[in-house]
């Protein structure tokens, strides 16, 4: 997926706030697969918060996030779901780390650990 330079690191960050929602999350669902197609996808509305151009995000954002938040999966997928967060942000500089950080508090879905930029994916139970 071609993204514009710029929004792709916010899509990497919203995705690495996604994944943690996502390792976060508990369901008796099980999921097969979790994509990047479908992370990026349910955290491009985050791009103008995660950057910085936006000083909050938005209701589109907080949906998406979520959304990711609910994605029934394990371990593995959660862990896929955080490298697909890793490497779309990846694509847009400069990233805010503060609104990284703070994106699941202002989205309602507080997170038990914190996002940042370095995120380890595979501390991700």
């Amino acid at each position: 997926m071609m993204m514009k330079k710029g929004g792709a690191g916010i899509m990497v960050a919203v995705a690495v706030a996604l994944v943690v929602l996502v390792a976060a999350a508990s369901s008796s669902v099980a999921r097969a697969d979790v994509s990047c197609a479908d992370v990026d996808a349910n955290l491009r509305a985050c791009v103008g918060y995660v950057t910085g151009k936006e000083a909050a995000p938005g209701g589109e954002c907080c949906a998406g996030v979520r959304r990711i938040r609910g994605m029934p999966s394990g371990t593995a997928e959660r862990r896929q779901a955080c490298e697909c967060v890793k490497q779309a942000a990846a694509g847009y500089q400069p990233l805010n780390a503060d609104a990284i950080r703070d994106l699941p508090k202002q989205c309602g879905a507080p997170l038990p650990f914190p996002l940042t930029l370095n995120f380890d994916c595979t501390t991700i139970p």
